[in-house]
């Protein structure tokens, strides 16, 4: 039995065809990993996101879902097999928590049907599911961000789709609210729910992900387990810093740190200045 769900062949991305940022992206998903896209900013995870889920053409190369070419989807097929958590939503409206969550539920209805019985359920579900049903009536504009964020999980859960693709997630959430969503999404991926997430929280990643991608230098650099793809080597080539991965005993889980530069004086002077002490 074939389990590829997402294949990328010989992809370039970018907004401009002569400057890609990506080139000659190659890889494959199979059906239940947790795959977090890692590197630096500006390497390019984003914008491979948004090529994968249709929303920037391929420069080159082409992408599969289940077998079928994206650029052959419709949107609303699209939707049907992809829902797309993207970075800083901003909502217009003051619609309450459930009305974002329905939302979920548009790719399952003709345009002249409402919600059925049936959609009502599986909202219902969504929202206890990730803890904020007791908000349900509530603003969207009114609650934290870690609930705000639990809504939004809760919507691309109710499309009921194959893959999830999550932009930053966890970004500017509260360690608690972090670790919830990456729990979440690692209960999704063991029940054969499919998720690649853009990823900088790097001990997250490295405790809850079945596998992760390194992006850097305008390619992948390294694909493969954790523990494979987080090494110091690797982490300092891509970050252009000296990087430190060590195992926490007490743990298990990888913890990451960077190094200092060496002190050749000159930051001691420029701290003099800045303090306003002259020379220490």
């Amino acid at each position: 039995m074939n389990d590829v769900v997402l294949a990328a062949e010989r992809l370039a991305a970018g907004y401009q065809k002569d400057k890609a940022i990506l080139t000659n992206v190659s890889f494959t998903v199979r059906q239940g990993e947790m795959v977090g896209l890692i590197g630096p900013n500006g390497a390019g995870k984003s914008t491979l996101l948004k090529t994968l889920r249709g929303i920037l053409e391929p420069l080159t190369g082409q992408v599969e879902i289940e077998g079928r070419e994206t650029s052959a989807l419709s949107n609303r097929e699209f939707a049907r097999k992809v829902a797309y958590l993207q970075q800083n939503i901003e909502i217009s409206f003051d619609y309450s928590a459930r009305e974002i969550v329905m939302t979920g539920r548009y790719p399952h209805l003709r345009w002249w049907e409402k919600e059925r019985g049936e959609d009502a359920q599986i909202v219902d579900a969504c929202m206890a599911y990730t803890g904020v049903r007791d908000l349900a009536e509530r603003p969207i504009h009114t609650i934290s961000g870690g609930q705000r964020q639990r809504v939004l999980l809760a919507k691309v859960l109710a499309q009921q789709t194959p893959l999830l693709f999550l932009d930053e997630p966890a970004t500017g959430l509260d360690i608690f609210y972090q670790e919830e969503i990456f729990r979440f999404c690692r209960e999704l991926s063991d029940r054969g729910k499919t998720v690649l997430m853009v990823v900088h929280e790097l001990a997250l990643a490295a405790k809850f992900c079945s596998r992760l991608m390194l992006v850097g230098e305008g390619r992948i650099i390294s694909d493969g387990p954790p523990s494979t793809v987080m090494t110091s080597g690797n982490l300092s080539r891509c970050y252009g810093v000296p990087v430190r991965v060590v195992q926490n005993p007490l743990t298990g889980s990888a913890e990451v740190f960077t190094e200092p530069p060496p002190d050749d004086g000159r930051r001691a002077l420029l701290l003099g200045t800045i303090l306003g002490r002259g020379e220490e």
